[in-house]
């Protein structure tokens, strides 16, 4: 086998041979998501290539997947909401979107009806992805006199963008910090708690897993080319055993989420569990095949490979997203409250 060819694991059962981005960078993950946009418009009617789409872009490069997966949350979350005229913020084709939910201490955000009755926000805002490169945001508001989810134009001379403090081994480019707000304008999606309301609000974090499933299927892949250049011996068949049941497992709980969705089974506290559930199980397979690939090939790929060796990092950076034990307790207490009945 040629050493430049990598494989990826299972990749002919989801992986979506006709996606192929123009680099593997910030901009051409930007770029993919606006091309891709009617994906994200019909995740309740087709939540299975929405999956498949953020796992092959997962496969593929970890910036790339990690720039287009909030675009396409946000036009996802957008169709939910019925299309807001979002004209007045200079949104348009060419527009590009983050979405910021997250919550820190000391990082308040507050919404403001101004006197000819459009809203501002003022405050701060943290663990804002690409806030200096996209045009646009989501962000949720906690405060002021109309808590809610807005859209704001991140272009606006009222923010201000921090992210110095950003320095990972992995997914270096994609810088995150913190975005402070002064008088920026401000236009309502949804009213009130429509956004933790709404039928789809689990479903964003089932794509962030789909990505992840993606860039471990592509590190899993490593083990078979390994064993196409020399005869696997025992050890290395059990590397190979084990990966390809936790990525099956994986895989068989991204398509249950799949047909949930589109069964109509996936709302409220039932697509609040089922996420939770999916965000678990690929979170734990994607970790152990770090584990299992570093143990079965070594230091060689780590310190040869550049692709291997960014992904490794990349990856390990974004499972940092799932909470480990915190999301697991999350987990027990849903199973208690609902019996474990979705």
């Amino acid at each position: 086998m040629d050493a430049r060819v990598h494989t990826t694991w299972r990749a002919q059962e989801w992986r979506r041979p006709d996606l192929e981005p123009d680099g593997r960078d910030v901009a051409a993950g930007l770029a993919v998501a606006r091309d891709e946009h009617r994906v994200a418009e019909g995740l309740a009617a087709d939540p299975w290539r929405y999956l498949s789409t953020l796992a092959t872009l997962g496969s593929l490069d970890l910036t790339l997947a990690r720039a287009a997966e909030p675009h396409l949350d946000a036009v996802a979350i957008l169709a939910q909401a019925g299309d807001p005229d979002l004209s007045t913020l200079g949104v348009d084709a060419t527009s590009s979107f983050g979405v910021y939910a997250a919550r820190a201490p000391g990082a308040v955000l507050a919404a403001r009806t101004a006197g000819d009755g459009s809203v501002r926000l003022e405050g701060t805002k943290a663990w804002c992805s690409l806030s200096s490169v996209v045009s646009h945001a989501l962000v949720t508001v906690d405060a002021g006199e109309r808590p809610g989810l807005y859209a704001v134009p991140l272009r606006h001379p009222g923010v201000v963008h921090d992210d110095g403090g950003w320095v990972p081994r992995g997914l270096a480019a994609v810088r995150t910090g913190s975005m402070t707000l002064t008088d920026v304008p401000a236009v309502p999606v949804g009213e009130g708690s429509w956004y933790l309301e709404r039928p789809g609000f689990a479903w964003g974090g089932i794509g962030v897993a789909a990505v992840w499933f993606g860039a471990a299927a592509a590190v899993a892949g490593r083990l078979v080319d390994a064993a196409a250049r020399r005869p696997p011996d025992q050890v290395a068949l059990v590397h190979l055993g084990t990966a390809d049941r936790l990525l099956h497992a994986a895989l068989l709980a991204l398509r249950d989420a799949a047909r949930e969705i589109a069964d109509g089974t996936a709302d409220g506290p039932a697509g609040a569990l089922l996420a939770a559930r999916v965000r678990a199980v690929v979170a734990e397979a994607a970790e152990e095949v770090l584990r299992l690939v570093g143990h079965a090939l070594g230091p060689a790929p780590l310190t040869a490979d550049d692709e291997h060796a960014g992904r490794v990092a990349d990856l390990t950076v974004y499972l940092r997203q799932h909470h480990a034990e915190r999301d697991l307790a999350a987990l027990g207490a849903m199973v208690l409250e609902t019996g474990g009945v979705r």
